[in-house]
This record gives structure tokens, sequence and C-alpha cells, in this order.
């Protein structure tokens, strides 16, 4: 007889994860991290944080060396991503993963595979285009004619033919221009708003954390700070160190000489060397 569940108010937790790969050293050190329900929860850190691996942990792509993964209280530890697709977990990887030769519409039913009933592939089909006008706008139009994002927005609706209850984001802004950027947030909006809970990690750390309703600033392998996206936006120093420097100030001031933009790595660069007259 199986042990009953305990009653979480969380859809997802990471409690106490470590994790590598290989041989090398542990990558996550300790790391918790709780997704309650239609709620966007984002990571954010310098590179090499372990953001990334956060999330493979989350669906299956990697196991820990110890703590536990929890869906709805139930421990899931060690499963695989296919079983964590079953219990409602879903990952959009980095990068595109369209097949540019098939249509918008073959991409996004690929996404309920597993679905044998086809009443219920054809209503989940219907849900994602009301989510997603961009996906039913092009749906007999091949995947590879798309923009950038919205090609990021067909991957949105695929993961969501299975109706899962938490999804994983990698990186959804990489390689777009702003207006494709603003666009693919406004989606993920539109995600929790269709009662989805989001775990993102994303290098443009602003823009998500304004998104975002709980954020998780990860250092070494573990949650350095959590709280609020909004108070950690308001926060000077957390931006200096994390963010790329102070935000602007209400009045729209810009930046000034002795405020530093980040490199790469989200942490502040150095300022460059004072020309010579």
């Amino acid at each position: 007889m199986s042990e009953p569940r305990a009653a979480s108010p969380y859809l997802l937790e990471l409690d106490g994860i470590e994790a590598g790969y290989g041989r090398a050293a542990l990558v996550l050190r300790g790391l918790s991290v709780r997704v309650p329900p239609a709620t966007i929860v984002c990571l954010v850190g310098p590179n090499g944080a372990g953001k990334s691996t956060v999330l493979k942990v989350a669906s299956g792509l990697l196991a820990p060396r110890a703590g536990r993964v929890l869906v709805d209280g139930r421990d899931v530890t060690g499963h695989g991503p296919q079983q964590l697709l079953s219990v409602g977990v879903a990952h959009v990887l980095q990068g595109h993963s369209v097949f540019r030769e098939m249509t918008v519409a073959e991409n996004v039913l690929l996404g309920g595979y597993t679905l044998r009933d086809k009443a219920a592939v054809a209503r989940r089909a219907e849900v994602v285009r009301e989510i997603f006008p961009v996906v039913a706008e092009r749906w007999t139009s091949l995947a590879g004619l798309l923009s950038g994002g919205q090609q990021k927005q067909v991957e949105f609706a695929r993961s969501l033919m299975v109706e899962p209850r938490v999804v994983l984001l990698d990186e959804p802004s990489m390689g777009l221009d702003p207006k494709a950027t603003g666009t693919v947030f406004a989606q993920v909006e539109r995600m929790r708003a269709a009662g989805t809970a989001v775990l993102l990690v994303e290098q443009n750390a602003r823009r998500a954390l304004q998104t975002a309703d709980i954020g998780c600033v990860l250092d070494l392998g573990r949650v350095h700070i959590e709280g609020p996206a909004r108070e950690l936006l308001a926060d000077p120093q957390l931006g200096e160190l994390y963010l790329g420097g102070r935000p602007a100030e209400p009045s729209g001031r810009p930046a000034g000489p002795g405020d530093r933009p980040a490199d790469a790595s989200g942490r502040p660069a150095e300022p460059p060397p004072a020309s010579k007259a």
C-alpha cells in the first residue's frame, strides 16, 4: 500500500539539491527552490551559477546526487523526463527547437503525442491557439518562415499541449531583438494567466524580474537571495552585483558615468581605460 502524499502549497519543489556532471565538481550545492501554482519564479545570476542545471534536475534530464524533487508533494527524485511530463512538468529548452520544414500545426501537435484521445488533442490545440494568437494565425505556415519570437511561441504552445502544471523555460529571449523579447515575455504572462506555473531562467535579469512574481538570485550553486521580484529589482545593491548596475530613477534619468553596465556574466563590467590626450 503506497503512502499518502503530503499536502503541499507548491507545485514544484527542489529541496537541498546537489548535482553536477560526471566526475566534475558539484554545480548545485544544497539548492532549494519552490514554485507555487500559477506563479512565475525567475532564476537569475552570473554565468556558472547553475541556473540551467536547476531546470535539468527539475525535468529529469539530470539526476541529483542528493536532495529531493517533489511535484505537488510527491517525491519524484530520479524520475526521467517522460515520467516528469506525465505528472505535469514540461521543459522548453534553450535556443530554438522547432522543426523548420514542418508546419506550425505539426510542430504544436507533436506536443500531444502522448495523448491517445484525438478529441482531447483537438481540444488542447484550440486552447493553445487561443493563448497564442500568432500560432492560430500561422497555423498552416512552415515553422521555418516564422521570426525567432514567433518560433518561441510555437515552442510554448507545444509545451502546453499536455496541459502541464508547471513549465520550465530556459533563456526564452536568447537571440531575440527587444521587440520580440517583449512579445515573448507577454506570452509568458499569458501562460500564468491560463493557470500554468513557470520556472524561468533568463540572462536578461531585469526584464525577467519585471515579469516574475518571485525572484531567486543564484550564486555558487545556491539561492543567495529570494523574494518578491519587484523588491529585488528595487534593491540598488543587488542591482550593482547581479542586474547590471542601478535601475533608472523614476524621472527616467539615464545611468551616469559611475553606473557600469554588466558583462555577459551578469556582473558589473570594469570601466574602460581612460583615453590618452
